[in-house]
């Protein structure tokens, strides 16, 4: 929907998306989505949505509803545990050489399927000087820490100056080799992607951007201009997408999202199975069906519009991939199901007698 030019602000009430022309009831139920898990929606984004049609899915990414407050006993406050494993504030070590700092709980949009709603958008968005002090000086300590992950909220909506004194502060601890950003502003908010963001980028370190996006409509022209500039700058740029029920969990919506990337020169990088976060049950899909839709994009797409399927267990286990299994072994043999699904036997023998040990292993 086309938003008025009187009305191109952020929304971020229920007043302001009945002015924006939504179709919205003002209930005390949908009150209390907007005060529980908040609610922000670009202008870029609100001239995407077709509030009008329940099938839309730009409108199911953006616009709260009070299925938000249908809670499954399972979801959780904080489904892959961040908590347990930040040392200091705004700081998550999971995994041994990389850690993720999160600068800030604001973002640009606020995604009704977000796995960090009950974070975002608190009083206090932004870490205050001491507590990324802080979080540098656990970093200074820790020579494993080979790459930072900036994410929160979404770190491009620093300024360019307060962006750029952090990339700054980061490139100067010498075995930080990677910095990767984790944003969905190029396509929320392309207009923040300016020529001064793009030089407070670079540094020493090389920065890579995972964009955040779920649906080929997200990248139009002013989106993959935004990233152009990225790109153009010499700044790779992966994706991430979450899985979602009525937005993409359709092989040929999929694969149009696919190679849109890969037109805008970024690479495919992980599609992600939804987190159990509250009241977001009717986004998830299951497993089977997640795996279902991965092979409906084997053999079909070039390779280079392949992703990984991804679960972040709950408890803080980290990211496992849950790609379908196109091998299975028995005895020696090896059956293998090709893109349409024929079973083919393939002998094994000779890689299984390597790893046996019938040749003696190099003793150097």
């Amino acid at each position: 929907m086309k938003v008025e030019p009187q009305s191109r602000k952020t929304v971020r009430s229920l007043e302001d998306l009945a002015a924006a022309g939504v179709p919205v009831v003002l209930s005390p139920a949908l009150q209390k989505v907007i005060e529980q898990f908040g609610v922000a929606v670009t202008p870029a984004m609100m001239d995407m949505c077709d509030p009008n049609d329940p099938h839309d899915p730009m409108a199911a990414q953006f616009i709260p509803t009070e299925a938000e407050l249908n809670i499954q006993p399972d979801e959780l406050d904080d489904p892959i545990s961040d908590s347990a494993f930040s040392p200091v504030d705004g700081l998550v070590h999971r995994y041994p050489d990389r850690v993720l700092l999160k600068p800030l709980h604001a973002c640009a949009v606020y995604c009704r399927f977000c796995f960090r709603r009950e974070q975002v958008g608190e009083a206090k968005e932004f870490l205050d000087d001491d507590q990324i002090n802080a979080a540098l000086e656990y970093i200074r300590n820790r020579p494993e820490v080979w790459e930072v992950i900036l994410s929160g909220g979404d770190p491009l909506i620093f300024s360019p100056r307060r962006l750029g004194v952090l990339i700054e502060k980061l490139n100067a601890i010498a075995h930080v080799k990677v910095i990767r950003i984790h944003t969905r502003v190029p396509v929320v908010d392309p207009d923040r992607i300016t020529a001064e963001l793009v030089t407070a980028l670079r540094g020493r370190a090389p920065v890579y951007v995972l964009l955040h996006c779920n649906h080929s409509r997200e990248l139009s022209p002013v989106a993959r201009a935004a990233c152009a500039r990225l790109v153009d700058a010499g700044i790779p740029m992966l994706s991430q997408s979450v899985l979602l029920r009525g937005v993409n969990d359709n092989p040929s919506v999929l694969a149009d999202l696919m190679r849109a990337f890969v037109e805008c020169r970024i690479k495919p990088h992980y599609i992600h199975h939804g987190d159990k976060a509250k009241g977001t049950g009717h986004f998830r899909l299951s497993i089977a069906e997640g795996q279902r839709l991965m092979r409906g994009l084997r053999g079909v797409l070039s390779g280079l519009c392949q992703p990984s399927y991804m679960l972040d267990l709950p408890g803080g286990h980290g990211k496992v991939p849950l790609d379908p299994v196109y091998a299975t072994k028995k005895s020696d043999l090896w059956t293998i199901e090709d893109y349409r699904g024929h079973r083919h036997t393939y002998n094994d023998s000779v890689a299984d007698s390597l790893g046996s040990g019938s040749i003696k292993k190099d003793s150097r």
